[in-house]
């Protein structure tokens, strides 16, 4: 091990994390339609159209159900604006169940637009990219052998933070983008409990959290402009070379946590900001 090797190996951890951040950028503002060329897409959308029969099924039973519980007798049937109401009330159903897939691309679109529009505001992800500044890099390589066994410690354990926190990063963007397949594979299910007035929390629940869903793209998005405000200006500091690559390293990895932290906690700010 050398100087080269420590200035090669944080370059390296940089260059994972740049590349799990551009990732990123690259699944907050895509369309599950477009990803991976819409292989993923086109099973979710067989597994849609699958359960549609199961959906038209469970639609027709929670509809009995609530006719059932409703009028013991029939006899506020024969009112007109009652027999209306459950027949309005069975076709929105029917059509929530049919036009699921429908809906749902219109609700991410209205979402997505707004990640673009946030989006907007960056020319780009490479405003947030982490390099190693010049100044750090030839005080590595001005060490001598004896000097540098302490910056081997320094950035073995630096590297190692930074690598961890790029994957938990892209993992949990992966998550999210994967469960916006789910949801709409799965929606005639949630949809179908729109046919009942006491089994409509159930889908009304499923609508907001899809609804947060595709809008955590949006904090996902902001974390990166706060986190591009950050990097932008690091503290290179002055004094030995362990010194000043702890204080760069502690900074970077700081920063990196901030956001990650926000990027795992995205959920949980859009549901407390929208009372979802």
């Amino acid at each position: 091990m050398n100087q080269n090797w420590i200035v090669e190996n944080l370059n390296s951890a940089f260059s994972t994390w740049n590349n799990r951040l551009t990732e990123l950028w690259s699944l907050a503002t895509t369309s599950p339609e477009t990803f991976k060329g819409g292989a993923v897409w086109s099973v979710m959308q067989g597994i849609h159209s699958t359960l549609l029969g199961v959906g038209y099924g469970l639609l027709i039973l929670f509809f009995a159900i609530a006719l059932f519980k409703n009028t013991a007798n029939f006899h506020e049937l024969k009112r007109p604006e009652a027999a209306i109401h459950y027949l309005i009330r069975f076709v929105a159903a029917k059509a929530l169940v049919g036009y699921g897939m429908e809906i749902m691309l219109k609700i991410f679109s209205i979402c997505n637009g707004v990640v673009l529009q946030i989006a907007g505001r960056m020319s780009g992800i490479s405003q947030a990219m982490v390099h190693l500044p010049g100044e750090i890099q030839t005080a590595i390589e001005e060490v001598g052998f004896l000097a540098s066994i302490p910056l081997w410690l320094v950035t073995i354990l630096g590297s190692l933070f930074i690598l961890v926190l790029s994957f938990i990063m892209i993992l949990t963007v992966y998550g999210r983008f994967f469960r916006l397949y789910m949801y709409t594979a799965l929606a005639p299910l949630p949809l179908s409990t729109f046919a009942g007035e006491s089994t409509q929390s159930v889908g009304i629940s499923f609508l907001k959290s899809y609804v947060g869903v595709c809008l955590e793209g949006a904090v996902i998005v902001l974390a990166c402009i706060i986190y591009a405000g950050f990097v932008n200006t690091p503290s290179v500091g002055g004094g030995e070379a362990t010194t000043m690559v702890w204080s760069y390293l502690a900074e970077t990895v700081f920063n990196m946590l901030v956001l990650v932290g926000l990027i795992k906690g995205s959920d949980r700010i859009i549901h407390e900001m929208m009372g979802l």
